[in-house]
């Protein structure tokens, strides 16, 4: 049986289903999604797409609008009962960018590490790969079901986004995914969608960062001091360790509920989701890949830490010297 027989098996009879994405959902959540919507349509299953959160990128709602794809803030869905199974992409339960819907998680299609364990009846997670399309992909090749382009475009642009262009954590699969979805792709809606990318309104968080960039021993700190939405975090992240002087980026935003951290390392012995679970492990929490992590630390525990500045240089650059010194 393929991954999609079992997750089909996994669903059974059950009448009402949907497809939840992370909280602020990015291209490639938006993708993954869409892509399994319309796999399990081919199976005769409906489903709903819905997330948390605010659909902050410019070009992610521009994907959304060209392709066609619906969908729905939780906020508009009154009608969910806890008997609802949930498929979860992108994503995994007890996340810290992931909301607990009152519906039933009974299945995870997801790329990210794994930091809390759950019995879901199908699971699929594969750190691993780069990008969540590219399993998602994998799919339809398993199974020799044909992509329709809308749906090849929105896998394709998941992975070049996730991957920033295949030169960020990518693996065989999401080169060979990449490659076969171009050819099926609108190349030209790819570039409607990531052609100004940047809203002015947020300039001023990039300004902020470049204000207020520190670099000791080739680990860059940028306190963005406004609230910066998650998306445009992890955008100013990937500017700050494309500095030449820059081989490990801290980016963080303070804001009411607490401080959101973006994580990026481009050394193989600096796991920067290790590194920011370590920092937070007591009074937040953290994770991701080895190349892209983030995490959150709530607002209740700021009495904790002290000077916020302070306490995240210390702390990052405590873990990092101690996981540089146990690589030898």
């Amino acid at each position: 049986m393929t991954k999609l027989d079992l997750l089909i098996k996994a669903i059974g009879e059950h009448k009402k289903l949907f497809i939840q994405m992370h909280n602020s959902p990015d291209p490639d959540a938006v993708a993954s999604a869409f892509a399994l919507q319309y796999l399990l349509l081919q199976r005769g299953i409906e489903s709903e797409i819905c997330y948390k959160g605010e659909i902050e990128k410019y070009n992610t709602k521009k994907m959304i609008e060209l392709l066609g794809i619906k969908p729905k803030n939780i906020v508009d869905i009154h009608y969910m009962k806890e008997e609802d199974f949930i498929i979860l992409v992108d994503s995994q339960k007890g996340n810290s960018n992931v909301e607990d819907f009152i519906g039933n998680e009974i299945a995870v299609i997801d790329h990210h590490p794994i930091f809390q364990k759950v019995d879901y009846y199908f699971e699929d997670i594969r750190p691993e790969i780069g990008s969540c399309s590219s399993i998602i992909a994998s799919y339809f090749v398993e199974n020799k079901i044909p992509i329709p382009e809308p749906v090849a475009t929105a896998l394709l642009y998941g992975i070049k986004m996730d991957t920033l262009d295949l030169t960020r954590g990518a693996n065989p699969l999401d080169l060979d995914m990449f490659y076969m979805l171009y050819k099926l792709s609108d190349v030209e809606n790819i570039n409607k969608i990531q052609t100004n990318s940047l809203q002015f309104k947020e300039l001023k968080a990039f300004g902020n960062a470049i204000k207020n960039i520190k670099i000791y021993d080739n680990v860059g700190f940028a306190n963005v001091d406004v609230d910066c939405p998650d998306s445009l975090l992890g955008t100013i992240s990937d500017f700050i360790i494309s500095v030449k002087e820059v081989d490990f980026a801290v980016v963080y935003s303070t804001r009411e509920s607490g401080i959101k951290f973006s994580v990026r390392s481009e050394l193989d012995n600096l796991d920067a989701g290790k590194i920011i679970h370590d920092v937070l492990i007591e009074v937040g929490n953290g994770g991701g890949h080895k190349t892209m992590a983030g995490g959150f630390l709530p607002a209740a525990n700021l009495h904790i830490i002290g000077e916020i500045d302070s306490f995240v240089e210390d702390r990052f650059l405590e873990k990092i010297r101690y996981a540089m010194e146990k690589c030898g």
